[in-house]
């Protein structure tokens, strides 16, 4: 009878889960995410500093940062890692760790980005929300057109090192040439390249702008909606903006970050059930 009445008054078990975001813990963008993820966990019985820690890592929208804070993360080995902020996230956490779960919120083709092996069958230690399908790269011209008609010509920020910038560069030429507009890639790595690439755009008349989904472009949103408001360039954002951008289409990264805290329930307790016995995401989730 001892030992079962010490086990009974040990406290609850402290489940562990790893918060990583690419943007800063100050940013007003990533607040809301963040929010409605411990709103999720919470309704599912979920409360850090009672039966689960929660530790964060931010990136500041810096590669370097990024890289640094995923690795950190991964090193303390939590039950399961939150990634906020698509690719730019996932891909320096699959760097960092094979073993250790995954949940990402949003990421527009973890497939092309050899996150997972399939959406039915994710495989490794990665699952999560698709963000977008590659179509919707071309309703972005198509609104940005019918909003302003006037337009002929096209620059389409986006990250040239991950298989969705050219990938949705390549969906937006494709409808361009229907509209009659001239297209135009601005690679984007920094906040440098987006001020340079932009003034030089917009030195030609009949420009529009289209922002696709990307790390360095979410964490300078407010530079690219200054710029754009200063050379008159009327913008498309991959999904809604805040700050003041003109129109966005896209998904809600806010109900996926609720919605992932289901995923996080479900791997918890999968990994702490009734066996003890560890079983791998990729088969059940």
């Amino acid at each position: 009878m001892w030992p079962m009445a010490a086990r009974a008054q040990q406290p609850e078990w402290m489940r562990s889960i790893g918060v990583f975001s690419t943007l800063a813990a100050d940013d007003p963008d990533s607040r809301p995410q963040i929010e409605a993820f411990l709103q999720g966990l919470a309704q599912l019985g979920w409360t850090d500093g009672r039966n689960v820690r929660i530790d964060y890592r931010w990136g500041s929208g810096r590669n370097a940062d990024i890289r640094k804070s995923a690795a950190e993360l991964a090193t303390l080995a939590p039950d399961v890692i939150l990634a906020v902020g698509g690719a730019s996230a996932v891909g320096p956490l699959l760097q960092a760790t094979r073993t250790v779960p995954i949940v990402f919120t949003y990421v527009a083709d973890p497939v092309g980005a050899s996150f997972v092996d399939s959406l039915a069958r994710p495989g490794g230690n990665a699952t999560g929300f698709l963000g977008s399908e590659y179509s919707i790269s071309g309703k972005w011209l198509e609104l940005l057109k019918r909003i302003a008609p006037s337009v002929t010509r096209v620059a389409v920020l986006r990250n040239p090192d991950t298989p969705t910038g050219p990938a949705n560069f390549g969906v937006i030429q494709a409808v361009a040439q229907s509209l009659s507009v001239e297209v135009n890639p601005v690679n984007v790595r920094d906040a440098g390249d987006i001020e340079r690439g932009i003034t030089t755009f917009a030195r030609s008349t009949n420009g529009g702008l289209i922002v696709t989904g990307f790390a360095v472009a979410s964490f300078h949103r407010d530079l690219i909606i200054t710029l754009a408001a200063r050379r008159k360039l009327p913008t498309v954002y991959y999904r809604r903006i805040d700050a003041g951008g003109l129109i966005s289409y896209g998904s809600s990264i806010v109900d996926h970050s609720r919605r992932a805290a289901g995923y996080v329930d479900r791997i918890l307790k999968m990994l702490w059930g009734g066996s003890g016995e560890h079983i791998s995401i990729a088969d059940e989730v």
